[in-house]
């Protein structure tokens, strides 16, 4: 399961639409490795005030990839901490994430090109 989804938000969803925040809050506490991750790269970003930050560590474990993997793999999950971070996402292998300033469309449009995630790819990442 993605997320551990408290009995109010699902009451909300079953009512209609739910709360931006609420759902924010819910992937935030179901995903809390994936959470730290973005908003750490979100932090970097903003200090460094480059175009992106991205993340070259691999998870801890399985259940850290696992994280990424569902958090990104969402386009619910992602739009919505897209919107509240403030920032576009993007994702190579099994735990490359990327945040970046929504003017860097070049730098994004670069980083998601098949000749990028060629040469990101390491042979100890086969399996990841």
């Amino acid at each position: 399961m993605s997320l551990t989804v408290p009995n109010d938000l699902l009451d909300q969803a079953r009512a209609g639409e739910i709360d931006d925040a609420a759902f924010v809050a819910c992937v935030r506490d179901s995903l809390p490795y994936a959470w730290s991750v973005i908003n750490e790269l979100v932090q970097q970003r903003d200090q460094s005030g480059a175009e992106f930050a991205d993340n070259q560590v691999p998870p801890p474990s399985e259940e850290a990839r696992g994280q990424l993997l569902r958090c990104l793999a969402s386009d619910a999950m992602r739009g919505a901490l897209e919107h509240h971070f403030g920032v576009r996402l993007a994702f190579q292998n099994c735990h490359r994430v990327a945040v970046f300033d929504p003017a860097a469309a070049e730098a994004l449009r670069e980083f998601v090109t098949p000749r990028a995630q060629i040469l990101n790819q390491k042979p100890e990442l086969v399996d990841c």
